[in-house]
Parts: structure tokens; C-alpha cells; sequence
């Protein structure tokens, strides 16, 4: 067996559904509400206008999962560039669960 292969089956693998079950961990969701008003709600207002919200709670949105919420905060740190680190993106992924989505695990 390959030494990668060794450590994701020792270490990683029975991590596994517990980043499912919350991939963002103990992540600040305060945090996250200042990171979001900071660069992601001008992006949003300019998108769907009014206060950038209807992204999340608009008919047809994509997102069904934590992890959704972390991948596409993820792609979006990417996109406008803001800098963030993966614990800041849960941070940001947290406060949007909390406050939009609401999904349990």
C-alpha cells in the first residue's frame, strides 16, 4: 500500500462523516456575518439587487447541503478574490447556514 493511501485510511477516512455531518466544525458564524457584509454583499446587490439576499432564497437555488454552502463560499472566495483562508470560507459558510439555510446535516 502506498504511504498516502496508508494515511488517508489510518487518519482521514473515519473523519469522513463528521465533515459531512458539519464540514465547518466550530466555525465563528459571527465572523462569518462580517466577512459576508465585507465581500459578498455588494457582489450579490449588484446580481439580484435589494439587500443581496435573494441569492439565498430564491426559487431554484442550487445549494442542498453543508457542504454545498462550503463549496460554493469556497468558489466564491476564489471568484471576487477575497483572500479568505478555508477556516475563514467556514466561518462565512456557517453564518450563511445559520442565517439562510438552515440545514441540519
Amino acid at each position: 500500500m502506498k504511504p498516502l493511501t496508508v494515511l488517508f485510511a489510518a487518519f482521514l477516512l473515519p473523519a469522513l462523516p463528521a465533515l459531512a455531518a458539519d464540514p465547518w466544525g466550530k466555525a465563528d458564524a459571527k465572523a462569518g456575518q462580517a466577512k459576508h457584509a465585507e465581500k459578498c454583499v455588494a457582489c450579490h446587490v449588484k446580481m439580484y439587487g435589494g439587500d443581496g439576499s435573494k441569492m439565498y432564497t430564491r426559487d431554484g437555488r442550487m445549494l442542498s447541503t453543508k457542504l454545498d454552502i462550503l463549496q460554493r463560499t469556497a468558489a466564491c472566495n476564489s471568484q471576487v478574490q477575497a483572500g479568505w483562508f478555508p477556516e475563514e470560507e467556514a466561518e462565512v459558510a456557517a453564518y450563511l447556514n445559520q442565517h439562510f439555510y438552515k440545514f441540519k446535516d
